[in-house]
């Protein structure tokens, strides 16, 4: 197997030694997996410069990547299940985004939230992945060799880096959330060009070679640094900035695939490595699933594109996937100077396809896999930032908008309604702490958990019984549950105190040349905007195209995938998308039929809706209880929906903590 060796580095107890139900106690295992794969092998010849990399005494292409896993002590207690978490720039996802466990930095010990996928005895891995994350404690990494050219000289290109800020600087890192850079390789290249924007899809403007410079500032004086640039009277907040420059840093970044596929097909088949090291979970695996949220749902589907769904032994590696917030996307995961945390609306991430199945004239997303027969069952779950970003309709609707596209039969994919790209809970704020980035509203505080939950329960069900999950329920045109993004402009521009963006994030048509891989027209040329489709809203501005969870069905405000730039970080009237990705909003009913009155506000106030604290309650619970019946909810989440809506009742309305008589 193209897995080495696995070194195991710690093994201690997971959650302090913590009992989970029938399973028992759990275990933790950090390490390094080490891979040799062959590059002339069909399957791995997908990997861009591949055949560029430095090659072993065997001829193999070598590289390592940081892994972890939670497992049963005894895995006779566990359920047979592996979950492979697709970590998202280094940093694991699953426990948070399925366990509902609290934040944490990076290197604390994982916590197990709610306990639910211990509970139901998955074994869970994490392995890094990309090959730029920052040096941390307590991120994943893939550590890969760069390309060479035949005569061992490094492969040189170009490259464009995006960066908007929300606060004046007079220096920016060549990179995106400080991950490693591409450094330029001639600090007074003449030929580099810096541009400027209003907004992302405003008109660019040149700025003059001689007001910038790769360095950055020092006690006030600019020190020559390839990895930074500098300009004079410094770069403006919520301005668009490109650099274009030359690069002799080549990193072979598509071999991430390979180790997130050769990790999860050892653990399921292996048994020892090169040197004799077990498999922790010999023999304990019948079913694997992968998960991924964000930057790396959109991750497997590259994967699933490029037909990476057996080893080299041709064995399949995931029964199923559940990509997360990924809307229609891939992203730079397979090309020469990739960024994979780039998400510019300039980027390669960009580039169709974006539906599963031929149309518009190009193989799908899983075309290569159905050819090979390994497709896996796949769940989408979006939000309506995905939406709102501009791409998620196209993963169902043809490029033009004017046509739904039915999904095949092996794939299930649901919106959100209401709710934005992060999962979100109180406090009720209009700033994200850790980003600082502000919006002129509130920021969405709706708690999409519970249905990652359902969606990983129907998935495991739909694999292993055949069992059929709840219908697709996304906007479309069938029902007439979709629309332009711009016209729901006039419904939201009633609310008061309400900007609508001024400037949406949109996508465009961009040609890179012929080979998406290595492209040759850098920056693109650009063409024509895609249609940018949401879900329709209701007489509150609430969504109506998909799962309505109760904060969305028995409202106590209306709920976007969209925010609009505070004026504090520059950028006004543009949509909030702070590294890219479009956040939502919250915009409270008034509390009283008075407050209603005086503010103009044309939705009925909380009072005029609900009575009472008891009565929203109990519709609350009939709403959750209806979401079990139809299979969007399980039942052990009942109690948790109606506890959150207690919680944004009393933000809200600033009520006493009362217990009503069902809560």
């Amino acid at each position: 197997m193209a897995l080495t060796k696995l070194e195991i580095r710690t093994r201690q107890d997971f959650a302090g030694g913590e009992s989970f139900g029938d399973v028992g106690r759990y275990e933790r295992i950090d390490g390094v997996a080490r891979f040799a794969v062959d590059p002339g092998h069909a399957d791995n010849g997908v990997i861009a410069d591949i055949g560029l990399a430095p090659r072993n005494g065997d001829g193999l292409v070598e590289f390592s990547a940081d892994f972890r896993i939670v497992k049963p002590v005894d895995n006779d207690h566990g359920s047979g299940r592996l979950l492979l978490d697709v970590v998202n720039r280094g940093k694991e996802l699953a426990l948070k985004n399925i366990n509902s466990a609290p934040d944490g930095p990076p290197d604390a010990d994982p916590h197990p939230g709610n306990g639910f996928m211990m509970r139901h005895g998955y074994s869970l891995v994490w392995c890094g992945w990309q090959h730029d994350v920052p040096d941390a404690p307590g991120l994943f990494r893939c550590n890969v060799p760069n390309a060479q050219n035949a005569d061992g000289s490094p492969v040189s290109g170009r490259i464009v880096v995006s960066f908007q800020p929300i606060a004046h600087t007079d220096t920016q890192f060549l990179s995106d959330r400080e991950h490693r850079p591409y450094p330029t390789n001639h600090l007074e290249s003449w030929d580099s060009v810096l541009t400027v924007q209003d907004h992302e899809d405003g008109e660019e403007t040149v700025i003059p070679r001689e007001r910038w410079a790769f360095a950055r500032m020092v006690d006030g004086r600019r020190v020559p640094d390839a990895a930074h640039i500098t300009m004079d009277g410094g770069f403006e907040a919520g301005k668009v900035y490109r650099v274009l420059y030359e690069t002799s840093h080549a990193p072979v970044v598509g071999l991430g695939l390979l180790a997130t596929r050769d990790i999860a097909a050892w653990l399921r088949y292996g048994t020892v490595d090169a040197d004799g090291t077990a498999n922790p979970l010999v023999g304990a695996i019948g079913r694997a699933y992968a998960y991924g949220r964000s930057q790396s749902g959109r991750f497997l589907r590259q994967m699933l594109y490029l037909g990476l769904n057996r080893d080299e032994s041709g064995q399949i590696v995931f029964d199923g996937m559940l990509p997360n917030v990924a809307g229609g996307k891939m992203g730079e995961f397979n090309v020469r100077f990739g960024q994979p945390s780039s998400l510019s609306n300039r980027s390669v991430n960009n580039l169709p396809p974006f539906l599963d199945l031929e149309a518009d004239g190009d193989d799908g997303i899983l075309a290569e896999c159905e050819r090979r027969g390994i497709a896996p069952k796949v769940m989408y779950t979006n939000t309506s930032s995905e939406y709102w970003g501009g791409h998620g309709a196209l993963a169902h609707m043809t490029r033009d908008g004017k046509a739904d596209v039915a999904l095949p039969d092996n794939v299930r994919s649901w919106l959100f309604c209401g709710t934005q790209h992060a999962p979100a809970n109180l406090p009720i704020s209009d700033t994200n702490p850790d980003t600082g980035a502000r919006g002129t509203q509130a920021l969405n505080y709706v708690d999409y958990r519970p249905l990652m939950r359902t969606a990983l329960y129907h998935l495991d069900r739909w694999v292993t019984h055949g069992e059929e999950p709840p219908a697709n329920g996304y906007p479309n045109l069938a029902d007439g549950t979709v629309v332009s993004a711009y016209d729901t402009a006039d419904r939201f521009g009633t609310l008061p105190g309400v900007e609508f963006p001024r400037h949406q994030k949109v996508m465009r048509r961009l040609d890179f040349g012929p080979d998406r891989a290595v492209p040759t027209v850098i920056p693109p040329e650009v063409g024509d905007e895609y249609p940018m489709l949401v879900s329709a809203i209701d007489a509150d501005g609430n969504e109506v195209g998909g799962i309505r969870l109760p904060a969305i069905e028995v409202p106590l405000a209306t709920y976007a995938g969209w925010n609009v730039r505070h004026t504090d970080i520059g950028g006004a009237g543009q949509v909030l998308a702070p590294g890219g990705t479009v956040v939502g909003c919250a915009i409270p009913f008034a509390a009283t039929r008075e407050e209603r009155l005086a503010s103009g506000d044309p939705r009925p106030s909380i009072e005029e809706r609900y009575g009472s604290r008891e009565e929203y309650l109990e519709r609350v619970r009939a709403c959750a209880e209806s979401l079990v019946e139809s299979g969007y909810v399980l039942a052990e989440d009942v109690e948790e929906l109606v506890a959150q809506g207690g919680e944004v009742y009393d933000a809200i309305v600033r009520a006493p903590l009362a217990v009503a008589a069902d809560d």
